[in-house]
C-alpha cells in the first residue's frame, strides 16, 4: 500500500514516536510506502519551537525524532504534481483548509491514500467528494491484517 503523510501524522511521530503512529511510521516498512511532499521538512522546521515546548525536549531532540520519524518517508517535489492535480486539490480544500492541498494533491497525482488525524480535514474532503483518506486505526488494522498472512504462510 502507498500512503501520503500530512503534517499532523508527522507532529505526532515526533511528539510520541513510541505510539501508534511512529509505530506505524517506523514498523511498516514492507508493507507500506510513505510519501510526503517537500513542504513537510519546512513546516517541520517552522514549528521547531512550538514541538519543544509542548514535548518538553530540547531543539537537537527534535532533530533527532524527526530524522528517524522521517527516514521512511520518500519526498517527493511539489514540481513534480500536475497542474491538473493542482486544481482539483484546490478545489477539494479551499473551504476546508489550504494548508493540505500539497498533500492532496500528491494523493491524486500518486493515486493513494492520504493519511491524515485532522478530522475536520476529512469531513470536508469527503463532503467534497474526496474519500480516498486513511484514518490511523485503519492503516493499523491494515498492517494487522497483512501480518497475520505473513505469519500464517510460515
Amino acid at each position: 500500500m502507498r500512503v501520503v503523510v500530512d503534517t499532523n501524522i508527522v507532529f505526532s511521530a515526533i511528539l510520541n514516536s513510541n505510539g501508534k503512529i511512529g509505530d506505524l511510521l517506523l514498523n511498516s516498512k514492507n508493507l507500506v510506502r510513505f510519501y510526503s511532499v517537500e513542504y513537510l521538512r519546512l513546516e517541520i522546521r517552522n514549528h521547531y519551537d512550538k514541538l519543544t515546548v509542548i514535548s518538553n525536549q530540547t531543539t537537537d531532540k527534535i532533530f533527532e525524532t524527526e530524522y528517524y520519524v522521517t527516514k521512511e518517508i520518500e519526498f517527493i517535489s511539489e514540481e513534480q504534481i500536475s497542474e491538473n492535480n493542482w486544481k482539483s486539490a484546490y478545489n477539494l480544500v479551499k473551504r476546508v483548509d489550504l494548508d493540505d492541498i500539497a498533500f492532496v494533491a500528491l494523493s491524486k497525482h500518486l493515486r493513494c491514500k492520504l493519511w491524515t488525524g485532522d478530522k475536520i480535514l476529512i469531513k470536508g474532503l469527503s463532503k467534497n467528494g474526496f474519500t480516498n483518506v486513511i484514518t490511523t486505526d485503519e492503516l493499523l488494522s491494515y498492517r494487522t491484517q497483512k501480518d497475520k498472512k505473513t505469519a500464517g504462510n510460515k
